[in-house]
């Protein structure tokens, strides 16, 4: 029975992509969490390169991180827009660079809606984001670092996926 997990958070954007690596050990040793942060990050692309070279960046960050870290499972954000269509689709084009990355390396991908994360995180589905910012630090121990709201959320999803896990099919 595998015990030890690598999961992949990951929270899409173009601007900025959350990226959190937990490792979640079903049979940790006495005194040691469950649920252990190994990396996290808020990647940055600059404004001022076009679509197509920031699209790039973050396809290379995600393979040096999977090459790093090897996890066996991904967790993304599914996007929901209800307004900004133009936003939309240029989140669309990095979630797909993403999943592009991901399935080069034939890793299972897991997608959970942001009211998901959000319940299992803080078991409201219409929590907002100083409600989970607030909530993973019980979860998890989290590095005294400043984060911002996409690592956050990174980790967040990692953790709502890692809960998940139990009962999936995965």
């Amino acid at each position: 029975m595998l015990t030890e997990t690598i999961i992949l958070g990951i929270d899409p954007g173009i601007e900025r992509i959350g990226i959190a690596i937990v490792k979640k050990n079903t049979n940790p040793p006495q005194g040691e969490p469950k649920e252990k942060i190994i990396f996290s990050e808020c990647f940055k692309t600059p404004k001022t390169l076009p679509t197509e070279k920031r699209l790039a960046m973050i396809y290379e960050k995600i393979s040096r991180v999977i090459k790093e870290h090897k996890p066996n499972v991904a967790i993304i954000e599914k996007i929901f827009f209800t307004v900004n269509q133009k936003t939309a689709i240029i989140v669309a084009e990095s979630r797909g660079v993403v999943l592009s990355a991901i399935g080069k390396e034939n890793i299972d991908v897991m997608e959970l809606s942001p009211t998901e994360i959000k319940e299992s995180i803080t078991g409201n589905g219409n929590a907002k984001k100083e409600d989970i910012a607030r909530m993973l630090p019980k979860i998890i121990n989290i590095p005294k670092s400043t984060r911002q709201d996409d690592e956050l959320d990174a980790i967040a999803s990692a953790l709502a996926g890692s809960a998940k896990l139990r009962y999936s099919q995965l």
